[in-house]
């Protein structure tokens, strides 16, 4: 597996077309073009060019994945049919957890915000967000065709370095969390970008709440 810093270009965010978002306690939309999500799930741009741009071998990467999934890959509007009923698992399973959900065409975003999923400076998961992870990991393991991107973000305390390094272990044990559930490694990802994709400004202390997170990225499998 190979973590990726940060360092890609803003150009990224074009990628994004439409937009939804679910209230992480109430399970209601609120958000549904992506001029309003911008603000949101801006790691979702990222992770697609961080994927477009990783390696060579991602036929056969998806080759594996689909031949441990027993099943090709979806096609036409069978992507979008896919992923939609995988999103409303993923709502059921996460209401009232914190975790917001967000549609990006095809994709689906998971948002976890750091207050909840780790102590301050941390990178090992606290106990309390596991039965979460449990959650999650039902839903990717009945949806396999899926690659699992998790990205860690920081705010802006602390040096670039140290923010670095502590998004890259955050996104790290979440991925190895999903691996030790029997998530398969071919399917996961993993993405450091430190304080570089901030969703909120960093000048509150509200604001650099929003932005100590961890996504998951949910991509559809769409040729082998």
């Amino acid at each position: 597996m190979k973590i990726l810093s940060g360092a890609i270009s803003l150009s990224c965010l074009l990628l994004v077309t439409s937009c939804a978002t679910y209230d992480p306690y109430t399970g209601e939309q609120e958000v549904s073009k992506a001029g309003k999500g911008a603000g949101i799930g801006a790691g979702v741009a990222a992770v697609v060019a961080y994927l477009a741009n990783k390696d060579k071998d991602s036929g056969k990467r998806n080759e594996r994945i689909l031949k441990a999934a027993a099943g090709g890959a979806a096609v036409g509007g069978s992507i979008g049919y896919y992923m939609d009923v995988q999103e409303a698992k993923l709502r059921e399973q996460l209401r009232g957890s914190g975790v917001s959900v967000e549609r990006d065409g095809d994709n689906i975003n998971l948002i976890m915000p750091g207050n909840i999923t780790f102590a301050s400076g941390n990178a090992d998961i606290a106990q309390g967000f596991l039965p979460v992870l449990d959650s999650v990991t039902l839903v990717l393991t009945e949806f396999n065709k899926t690659l699992v991107v998790v990205s860690g973000h920081t705010d802006s305390t602390g040096s670039d370095s140290l923010n670095q390094t502590l998004s890259e272990k955050r996104a790290q044990s979440v991925s190895d969390y999903f691996y030790k559930s029997g998530i398969i490694r071919d399917r996961l990802d993993v993405i450091g970008f430190g304080e570089t994709q901030a969703i909120a400004s960093n000048t509150t202390e509200q604001g650099k709440q929003q932005n100590r997170r961890v996504e998951i990225a949910l991509l559809p499998i769409t040729q082998p």
